[in-house]
């Protein structure tokens, strides 16, 4: 399988494998996606910072990699992972903790 990556990386969605909670898009390179499966920690690639970067490294919030799963484009990664603590960085339990109210972007 061919995994298309655009500028050098592609999306990942991750998934916590029991409650099914979205908790979080981050991007991986293909680096990345091999430590991943190599370890079976979820590493991503911190556009920000221009880095690989496991995820829990510092604050212990590790993501154990049960599954990965591809998209039918083959452009768009799905972890579905054990979360151990919070997995956004304001402490929320996923990144996707907000709703948008949708009249204030209605015209």
């Amino acid at each position: 399988m061919q995994l298309k990556f655009k500028d050098g990386l592609i999306p990942v969605v991750t998934q916590d494998v029991n409650t099914k909670e979205v908790l979080m898009l981050a991007y991986a390179n293909e680096e990345a996606i091999k430590k991943t499966i190599e370890t079976g920690f979820a590493h991503y690639w911190s556009r920000s910072r221009k880095k690989l970067w496991k995820k829990g490294e510092t604050s212990g919030n590790v993501q154990e990699v049960v599954e990965i799963r591809v998209d039918c484009d083959n452009d768009a990664l799905l972890y579905l992972v054990k979360q151990n603590g919070n997995a956004c960085h304001t402490g929320n339990y996923s990144c996707f903790y907000r709703r948008l109210d949708l009249n204030e972007v209605r015209d």
